[in-house]
């Protein structure tokens, strides 16, 4: 793939979890271009072997390995598989994340007036289950906090390493409707906050990227039409973007590649980076 520029990773091993999806796998192909080594991690094997294919066809060096990570030993076993086939991990991208339809209301505002009504077929805020809740939360933060304990001590151990979480453009502004993503994405970048200065002394550096919008598999039913026309929920999400569009995987690899160049950005630590067409400058008038 093309790379809008290269820094040296030779020798250097990356785990990118969620590695199989639009996004992630993006990313994974960008690291190989640069001399990684790359083990792409998902929960689906075959997602995850078909894009280590895919680095492999263009020359770079890669394995698929299958992980839950909300699972520690599923991890565990993971981090031991890539050691033994890769060696230690130096690089790690938590991409695992995404939301659950349980943890969605239906309507952007409350109606008081929906609460009387009486084997209503729609999920208002009082109706959000708590499991739904539960699930997007770990999903998106234990599904950092977790591969975070099991890939890098390694890099503790050696005094050098660089983990890049994946927060979102809800973590800066909540969306409507998504209460459980927003506040799980949010307590990634406090997590990255915290996690960059526990292990800064240690030689690990933590960042984060926050994505505006851009059309995964996850959310591309929601934000357009079969026809290709943009949803009324997308119209408002371009109308708010000031560059108008949404972005491209690509347009993720700029920063990611600076944020894993020691050479680069050896002095960065604990910084969240929105990627979003400035969505997030954006007051709306």
């Amino acid at each position: 793939m093309a790379v809008p520029f290269k820094v040296d990773l030779s020798g250097k091993v990356a785990v990118v979890t969620g590695g199989g999806g639009v996004l992630c796998s993006a990313m994974a192909k960008a690291l190989a271009e640069c001399g990684a080594a790359v083990a792409v991690a998902d929960l689906k094997l075959e997602s995850a072997q078909r894009v280590a294919d895919e680095i492999k066809a263009a020359g770079g060096r890669a394995m698929a390995v299958a992980c839950n990570a909300l699972d520690k030993a599923s991890l565990e076993a993971a981090n031991a598989e890539v050691e033994a086939t890769l060696g230690p991990v130096s690089i790690l991208i938590n991409g695992a994340g995404g939301n659950h339809p349980k943890g969605t209301t239906a309507m952007e505002y409350l109606n008081p007036d929906d609460l009387l009504k009486e084997n209503r077929d729609f999920v208002t805020f009082y109706d959000l289950d708590p499991k739904g809740i539960e699930f997007v939360f770990n999903l998106n933060f234990l599904g950092t906090l977790l591969p975070s304990q099991a890939f890098t001590k390694k890099m503790a151990l050696g005094r050098s390493g660089v983990i890049i979480n994946i927060s979102s453009m809800n973590a800066f502004k909540p969306l409507t409707k998504i209460p459980a993503y927003s506040a799980a994405k949010a307590a990634v970048s406090n997590f990255t906050q915290w996690m960059a200065v526990h292990m800064a002394q240690s030689g690990i550096r933590v960042n984060a990227i926050a994505p505006g919008f851009f059309v995964t598999e996850q959310n591309r039913a929601l934000l357009k039409n079969p026809d290709g026309t943009p949803t009324p929920r997308s119209a408002k999400i371009l109308a708010h973007t000031p560059m108008g569009h949404f972005g491209e995987a690509d347009d993720l690899l700029g920063a990611l590649l600076w944020l894993v160049s020691d050479k680069a950005a050896g002095f960065v630590t604990g910084v969240v980076v929105p990627i979003d067409g400035g969505f997030s400058a954006y007051s709306g008038v």
